[in-house]
């Protein structure tokens, strides 16, 4: 039995005013206007502030003395469950990107009867393929429990079936907000609920390179209005101005912060699709994996000479312990790290993976007509990777980037007006 319905991606009620996607460089000042900004907000106006790491949710209570900002906490029943009760007492509340992706039907109503201003510190994870067992997909389908939408791919649970109390639970509970997908009979993706972004009176978003990123497109998926303005500073005080209206960034000092390797360790990486997740995947370049190893070991050992504290790099998380070696390894930090500045001591840097869009992902965006560029998305992840190294604090750091795509990325963009 497989039970479909046609249906479409509906254009959502639109928030109070358009989305404000604060894009400025990093360091540019954005947490600090946005600190400034509660601080000086009249008390009657709440905010939720959402941030990727538990040490911004401290600083961001001990910042704004103007306000008492609440952190969720599990008092028994979840910390879901207690930011709920958070929402219903109107408090100013603050918490991590994890505990946001969790919104469920009941925090979009919550939501939509309070008014509160979002503040997202960062682009969340709004796409993420989702693991379910092939046979259990197939059994939840043939005893009629779900069905799915074949227009949109949306994965909707059968109200009306006679199995309502089952160990598929999640699957119940997250396809209510609509936002499990069944991509081309192959891929599951759990999508945010739009509907959130619907029950705000405003929001902001602080990054940099949004065009780039992959909440852009999911914006752009389900038509949602967004404006960029930018960050600037004006003696003491920190404003926002319209982004065409912003400072020309100069990057001649950034670009010559940043000393990148040139020499026979780059050899590994000519080829376009070299150390891309395919790469390292594939069966037949385990040795090239092996020598990959060994560049790293090579780079900081006798390149650049630096102490293990000093040292930060980065590989696909799968494949940490084919690469980690003496006197770097505990210097790994994840290639999607973001606002955060636990790493703001390391001078010596390898990046030594080639970054794509999933596969999957990318062809999900462009079925919605939505545009992608690849490039410009690599830029913005090895971007935000290097900004947690001292670099941040104005210091000199070295670089290794192997990848002959992903140099020359960065290369361009020094050139560039973004």
């Amino acid at each position: 039995m497989n039970l479909t319905k046609e249906t479409k991606f509906t254009e959502k009620p639109k928030p109070n005013s358009p989305i404000k996607v604060v894009d400025s460089i990093m360091g540019s000042g954005k947490t600090s206007w946005a600190i400034q900004h509660m601080q000086e907000t009249s008390t009657d106006e709440r905010f939720i502030y959402i941030t990727p790491f538990l040490n911004e949710v401290q600083r961001i209570k001990s910042a704004v003395s103007s306000r008492k900002f609440t952190e969720p906490q599990n008092a028994g029943k979840g910390k879901l469950a207690n930011l709920k009760q958070l929402i219903l007492n109107e408090v100013d509340i603050v918490s991590t990107h994890a505990l946001f992706q969790n919104a469920d039907e009941e925090i979009i109503e919550l939501l939509k009867i309070s008014n509160y201003t979002l503040i997202l510190d960062e682009v969340m994870n709004v796409v993420e393929e989702f693991s379910m067992n092939k046979d259990d997909f197939k059994l939840m389908i043939n005893s009629g429990m779900i069905y799915v939408d074949e227009g949109t791919g949306i994965i909707r649970w059968n109200q009306d079936s006679e199995y309502q109390q089952t160990k598929y639970d999640e699957i119940k509970t997250i396809s209510k907000t609509e936002n499990l997908i069944y991509f081309e009979n192959t891929t599951f993706f759990w999508l945010f609920p739009v509907s959130v972004f619907n029950a705000f009176s405003e929001i902001y978003i602080l990054t940099y390179l949004f065009q780039a990123q992959e909440q852009k497109y999911y914006y752009d998926m389900y038509k949602l209005d967004y404006e960029f303005k930018a960050v600037q500073k004006l003696g003491e005080k920190f404003v926002l101005v319209n982004h065409a209206d912003k400072e020309h960034y100069d990057k001649t000092l950034l670009k010559s912060l940043i000393n990148i390797y040139e020499g026979k360790l780059n050899t590994i990486g000519e080829e376009k699709h070299s150390l891309s997740l395919s790469w390292f995947n594939k069966s037949i370049n385990e040795s090239l994996v092996s020598r990959m190893k060994k560049n790293l070991y090579s780079y900081f050992r006798n390149n650049v000479k630096s102490p293990t504290p000093v040292n930060m790099w980065t590989c696909y998380k799968a494949h940490q312990d084919k690469l980690k070696g003496k006197g770097y390894t505990k210097g790994f930090v994840a290639c999607n790290a973001r606002a955060t500045n636990d790493f703001k001591e390391r001078e010596s840097l390898a990046y030594v993976i080639n970054r794509f869009m999933h596969p999957y992902k990318y062809k999900f965006f462009k079925s919605k007509g939505v545009e992608v560029n690849e490039d410009m998305f690599a830029l913005s992840e090895l971007l935000q990777w290097i900004w947690r190294s001292r670099i941040r604090e104005g210091k000199s750091i070295n670089l290794y980037i192997p990848s002959k795509r992903m140099r020359t990325i960065l290369q361009n963009y020094f050139d560039s007006d973004l």
